[in-house]
């Protein structure tokens, strides 16, 4: 991805999101976005994406082992959700007050 220009996207941390493609492919189970990756254009998503890591031993974590920890998959394979609608939405952004405002092409509702 080019550095010169940063992307924008309309799915931010805290936001809850359905996964539209992979594995973990679920049009009606709204999960929430744990963190942005801009750099990368991928989502950390709450339940989705589990890998297995292993981990040695250190000070903080005596015990080493395999840890299930979420993978990020890419921003493309999520979709807002629309809790008016109970369905996937698609965003426009308007401006309202001088502020820049995502509003559901589904109900027309802005989003908090």
């Amino acid at each position: 991805m080019s550095t010169r220009f940063k992307p924008k996207f309309n799915i931010k941390k805290g936001d809850n999101v359905v996964v539209i493609a992979g594995d973990d492919k679920d049009l009606k189970k709204p999960r929430k976005v744990l963190e942005v990756i801009l750099e990368k254009s991928r989502v950390l998503v709450e339940g989705v994406n589990i890998v297995t890591k292993h981990t040695k031993p250190t000070s903080q974590n005596t015990k080493g082992g395999i840890v299930k920890v979420e993978a990020p998959i890419n921003i493309s394979n999520v979709m807002l959700w629309d809790a008016k609608s109970a369905a996937p939405t698609k965003v426009k952004l308007t401006r309202e007050n001088g502020k820049l405002v995502r509003i559901s092409k589904k109900s027309g509702e802005a989003i908090k």
